[in-house]
């Protein structure tokens, strides 16, 4: 994935709250063992309640990680402690930045990812809400409860804000086994911004009734999110800086595979059979390897949004 040098890239998007201290946390453990019960899993179960304030994350990490109600966010997302933006708008300024720096990637992947919805939603004579994003360190406070990063990536409807940890690319690759990639990290944050456009569209609620097991509500919820990332990559190298400069100007079939890759390591099969020894679909809640692989290229390959309606028929 290579981004144009010249792009200009908008770092307002996200915002920078590492080393904002450690009382925005109040969570300790770290990334729990995937496959279990408890933690993330109980948020993914309550997806049901997503409108209202559940994360939705990429994994289910079976850790210890517990939410509890915050009142540290306000309703724009931006949290009660200090939001270090300075380092990003200083650093990362153009698509050179983000060819050389994993935190300026993330900018310029967002920006892609936000371009292609706000064109989707005027050609369809709406106007698209943006979701911030949060890059932090161990813990954070959000509109959805204290998280810290045993969660993984996930986006709270709250306060429409995607949230990141960055330790997470080295998890995939170490604790997933993915081969990990520019392209790995990109399918990472198109599948929470596809749980943004879940809430924005209300395709979430469809999450109502099962809320574990193959044919669950919450992996149907899941494996659309993996779609609208394969949908998001097939229009990737159109999208635009604010100057309408192309953003991404090469992906080739290497990022797809990587991405493909990225979905296959976090499948609930493969997740279960690494950690804890056997395959338990009544417990899955985002899909099989083989199924969040099938709908990144259904996105992907269709460039079609009507495409990923994982709500009908078989998966």
């Amino acid at each position: 994935m290579q981004f144009d040098d010249d792009a200009q890239l908008d770092s307002s998007q996200v915002s920078d709250e590492r080393g904002s201290g450690p009382s925005r946390g109040g969570l300790g453990g770290g990334f729990g063992m995937p496959g279990g019960t408890g933690g993330l899993i109980g948020l993914v179960l309550a997806v049901i309640a997503a409108l209202v304030g559940v994360p939705v994350a990429l994994t289910d990490s079976g850790s210890n990680h517990s939410t509890t109600p915050s009142n540290a966010v306000s309703a724009n997302g931006s949290s009660s402690s200090a939001v270090t933006t300075g380092s990003l708008a200083a650093k990362c300024r153009t698509g050179a930045d983000a060819n050389a720096n994993d935190d300026c990637r993330v900018v310029a992947v967002v920006n892609s990812v936000q371009n292609y919805w706000s064109g989707f939603f005027a050609r369809n004579g709406q106007k698209y809400p943006q979701a911030q994003t949060v890059i932090y360190s161990g813990a954070t406070r959000t509109a959805c409860g204290n998280a810290t990063s045993a969660v993984g990536p996930f986006y709270c409807p709250g306060d429409r804000t995607v949230y990141l940890d960055l330790g997470f690319w080295q998890e995939l690759r170490t604790k997933f086994g993915a081969r990990g990639g520019p392209f790995a990290q990109a399918y990472v944050i198109a599948h929470e911004y596809g749980h943004h456009i879940q809430n924005l569209t209300g395709s979430i609620r469809n999450a109502q009734g099962s809320q574990q097991g193959a044919n669950s509500g919450s992996v149907r919820v899941e494996l659309q999110a993996d779609c609208y990332a394969g949908l998001w990559a097939h229009y990737a190298t159109t999208t635009k800086d604010a100057s309408g400069r192309i953003l991404i100007k090469d992906l080739t079939k290497q990022d797809i595979a990587d991405g493909l890759d990225a979905a296959s390591a976090v499948g609930d099969d493969r997740i279960q059979k690494e950690f804890q020894g056997r395959v338990t679909p009544e417990t899955w809640t985002h899909g099989s390897a083989a199924q969040r692989q099938k709908w990144f290229l259904t996105g992907y390959q269709t460039g079609d949004f009507n495409a990923c309606d994982t709500f009908s028929g078989a998966i």
